[in-house]
């Protein structure tokens, strides 16, 4: 077959208020790997449940191998030789090798399941991978790299014409990755049409053989990998050019006259982010700039204490601060005078049931126990300035958060943590999601905040953004902290080109 695989055309998908996906166009090719990139809400995953039946198409059509399809959902996607592999491996860890394999499609033999047969089936399928583990072994005994290369071989045991991998290597070490590469080759060299999904630009660039980058739910266009650069991907991912992106001004370190607030050494967790050295100063706004997967929110994370550290120290305020036990992890960092707004607003931020004067004093409320409820007086008041500091709209304390728009939901998340008044305030993504009036409010929030002497670690996929409000920004890469910039050296081409720059930290051309 010299023709595509799958051609997808015209494609759009809608949700209540939203389009996900507009007129995209998308092709795979048989024997190739595609990378299919973006950034988070481009509309990859979108795409890939568009093509294996989950989300109903608004409009366009689906060709596989020339003819016309539309699927009801994965199991008649997979049937039709469409086999998807999650970053999640949805396996059954109580079972074998063998067993997941075949889960289903067990031979039979007088009616009953054949074992001597379903065993000897997987082991075909694992020798076509080149996965020498025993078929009869309990899946949970393997790691994560195993059960994941187990998953493939499910997936080709149907007869695969289209593989697909989304977010395969995040739980992988190197040494994984390399393992996982070699039985994609494998399959790719097989004729099977593989369209892979990764954060990661080294593993894209290693890997693929065209790519097709998506932004805000349409196509920014196709490309041969070996043809696209690293810093013109980074800008299709972006949305913006290198010579136009707007220049803005920075505030130069006004913070770092005293000593430093917060300094971690050596602080890192196997799997999410390699180990890094980190200062925070008072009155100091330090931004976290990297693409999705670099390890922004996991270095946040860690700070706070809600991942747990493999190895490194933290000194807040010129004490040691615990990283586990009781009086340690997110406890010990509030109780210390540390904030964490995170970037998911609905599932770890705000109580959508509750009040706004519920979710705006919920944090002073954990500080002093529920046995010490705060009064009825002092809630008020606290809720009154607050609501009037940062505009929340309504100005009602007992309306349901839920009731509320993003941005004036993020405003209550932002409210409830300033209530504690925290020495750091570890803002994810505090604009993401909201209008340009909101942004602008929470971002003049962090000026006025750290003019005040508060510190503020500032994270966004907005480069802009970023740079716009930081003394100093961290540059992450592949869960690697590569780079720091400030002063002069501080702008968004210098921050683009380290993001996009080759492993020993040349900026690819």
């Amino acid at each position: 077959m010299t023709g595509p695989v799958v051609d997808m055309r015209g494609i759009s998908v809608e949700f209540p208020g939203v389009k996900a996906l507009q007129e995209v166009d998308f092709r795979l090719l048989p024997g190739e790997v595609h990378a299919l990139m973006g950034e988070n809400g481009a509309g990859k995953s979108t795409l890939i449940k568009a093509l294996t039946g989950v989300h109903p198409l608004a409009a366009g059509e689906i060709t596989l191998g020339g003819e016309g399809v539309s699927f009801s959902g994965p199991a008649q996607a997979q049937d039709a030789g469409i086999s998807t592999v999650y970053q999640e491996v949805a396996l059954c860890a109580n079972l074998t090798v063998a067993e997941n394999i075949l889960l289903g499609r067990e031979p039979r033999r007088f009616g009953a399941i054949d074992g001597r047969a379903m065993r000897a089936r997987a082991r075909e399928l694992l020798a076509r991978i080149g996965l020498d583990i025993d078929p009869k072994s309990v899946l949970a005994s393997h790691p994560i790299a195993v059960r994941q290369l187990v998953a493939i071989a499910r997936a080709v045991a149907v007869d695969a014409r289209v593989l697909v991998l989304d977010e395969p290597t995040s739980s992988l070490d190197a040494d994984e990755v390399a393992e996982l590469f070699r039985i994609v080759r494998v399959l790719r060299d097989e004729g099977v049409a593989v369209l892979f999904v990764s954060h990661f630009l080294e593993q894209v660039y290693e890997i693929s053989d065209r790519m097709t980058v998506l932004r805000n739910g349409r196509v920014v266009g196709e490309w041969k990998t070996a043809e696209l650069s690293r810093i013109d991907l980074v800008t299709a991912m972006l949305g913006r050019e290198l010579g136009v992106l707007e220049e803005i001004e920075h505030r130069a370190d006004k913070g770092r006259s005293g000593g430093a607030l917060l300094v971690a050494e050596g602080l890192g967790r196997k799997g999410a982010i390699e180990p890094f050295d980190l200062e925070v100063h008072a009155g100091e706004v330090v931004g976290l700039a990297g693409l999705l997967g670099s390890g922004r929110t996991e270095l946040a994370r860690l700070l706070f204490g809600a991942d747990k550290a493999d190895s490194g120290t933290i000194v807040f305020g010129g004490k040691p601060l615990r990283l586990s036990g009781p009086s340690g992890g997110p406890r010990g960092a509030i109780a210390a005078g540390i904030a964490f707004s995170s970037e998911d607003r609905k599932g770890e931020g705000v109580v959508a049931d509750l009040s706004i004067r519920d979710n705006l004093i919920l944090a002073v409320q954990a500080a002093r126990g529920w046995a010490r409820p705060v009064p009825r007086k002092q809630a008020d008041e606290l809720v009154a300035k607050y609501l009037a500091m940062l505009d929340i709209r309504p100005a009602n304390p007992d309306a349901l958060v839920g009731t509320l728009s993003g941005g004036n939901q993020q405003k209550v998340l932002l409210a409830r943590w300033l209530v504690t008044e925290p020495k750091l305030l570890i803002l994810d993504e505090p604009t993401r999601g909201i209008d340009v009036g909101a942004k602008a409010q929470i971002q003049k929030l962090v000026a006025e905040l750290s003019a005040e002497g508060m510190a503020v670690l500032f994270i966004s996929a907005e480069l802009e953004e970023v740079v716009r409000v930081s003394d100093r920004v961290v540059v992450l890469r592949d869960r690697r902290k590569v780079a720091e910039l400030s002063g002069v050296d501080l702008g968004v081409d210098e921050v683009v080109e380290l993001i996009a720059a080759t492993p020993d930290n040349r900026v690819a051309s």
